[in-house]
C-alpha cells in the first residue's frame, strides 16, 4: 500500500515542481440516438491521421500550443522503477512510462479537477483503440445538466471524450472507471480539468499505446493539494 509519506518521498526524488494552469470545462459531442454507441473500425486509420499534425515529430511538433515541457522527452529513470510501470506526477503534470536501460519517456498530462483525483495502484487491465465513452452514474448525479443526455452513450471518434486511445485501470478485478486516456481538449493538459481521468494528447497516447502492455501497473501520485494534508 502506498502510504501518503512513501507519496511524499516518492513524488520528491522522481518528479519536479507544480505549475498553475486553468481548468477548461469539457466539450462533449451530441449523442445518436435509436441505436447504441459504437467506434467505427473502418475510420480508425482515418481519425489517426486527423489528431496527428502534419510531419509530426513527438519532441517538436506543437500544434497546440502547449508549454515545452509537456511535449514527450526520454529522460532518465530512477534506480527501483521497472520497465513497463507507469507513473503520474499529479504535481508536475507528467506521465513516466518505464523503458528499458533506464530511461523513461516522459509525456505532459492532465489530471481530475478537485477531489475527483484518485491516487493509487491501478492495474492496467485493458486497452482501447478510438474507445466508446459513457459518463459513470457518479458523474451524471453530480452534474445531470452536462451528462445525462450521453448516458446512453457516445460513438468513438475525434470528438468522443476519451480521444484516440484509453488505458483501464483496475483494483484487482474491480473497474475503478478511471482512464488514462486522449483527449479533443488539448490545450488542459498541465491543468485539472477531467471529472477522474488522466489525460493526454491524442497524438502521444497514440504513441504510448503500442508500448504499455495489459498487466503492467500504473502508480497515480497525489496532487499538489494533498500533500499539504495528514
Amino acid at each position: 500500500m502506498l502510504t501518503r509519506r512513501h507519496f511524499i518521498a516518492t513524488t520528491a526524488a522522481l518528479f519536479s515542481a507544480p505549475i498553475t494552469a486553468p481548468v477548461l470545462a469539457q466539450t462533449l459531442p451530441e449523442g445518436v440516438e435509436g441505436r447504441p454507441p459504437r467506434s467505427d473500425r473502418s475510420m480508425w486509420d482515418v481519425w489517426d491521421a486527423q489528431v496527428t499534425p502534419p510531419g509530426y515529430d513527438p519532441a517538436t511538433s506543437n500544434p497546440w500550443g502547449l508549454h515545452p515541457r509537456f511535449l514527450p522527452q526520454l529522460v532518465e529513470a530512477n534506480l527501483g522503477l521497472l520497465p513497463g510501470e507507469v507513473h503520474v506526477d499529479a504535481v508536475a503534470r507528467y506521465l513516466y512510462h518505464i523503458r528499458p536501460g533506464g530511461t523513461a519517456m516522459r509525456y505532459g498530462v492532465a489530471i481530475a479537477r478537485g477531489d475527483l483525483y484518485e491516487p493509487g495502484i491501478y492495474t492496467i487491465a485493458r486497452k482501447a483503440r478510438w474507445p466508446i465513452w459513457t459518463p459513470t452514474q457518479n458523474m451524471i448525479r453530480r452534474d445531470p445538466e452536462l451528462y445525462a443526455q450521453f448516458e446512453g452513450g457516445v460513438d468513438g471518434g475525434p470528438l468522443n471524450p476519451l480521444g484516440s486511445r484509453a488505458l483501464y485501470l483496475y483494483e484487482g478485478g474491480r473497474d475503478t472507471y478511471l482512464r488514462i486516456h486522449g483527449s479533443p481538449e488539448a490545450r488542459s493538459i498541465g491543468g485539472r480539468a477531467s471529472s477522474g481521468c488522466v489525460r493526454m494528447v491524442m497524438a502521444h497516447i497514440i504513441d504510448l499505446y503500442d508500448l504499455v502492455e495489459t498487466g503492467s501497473t500504473a502508480f497515480l501520485y497525489p496532487p499538489e493539494d494533498a500533500l499539504g494534508t495528514t
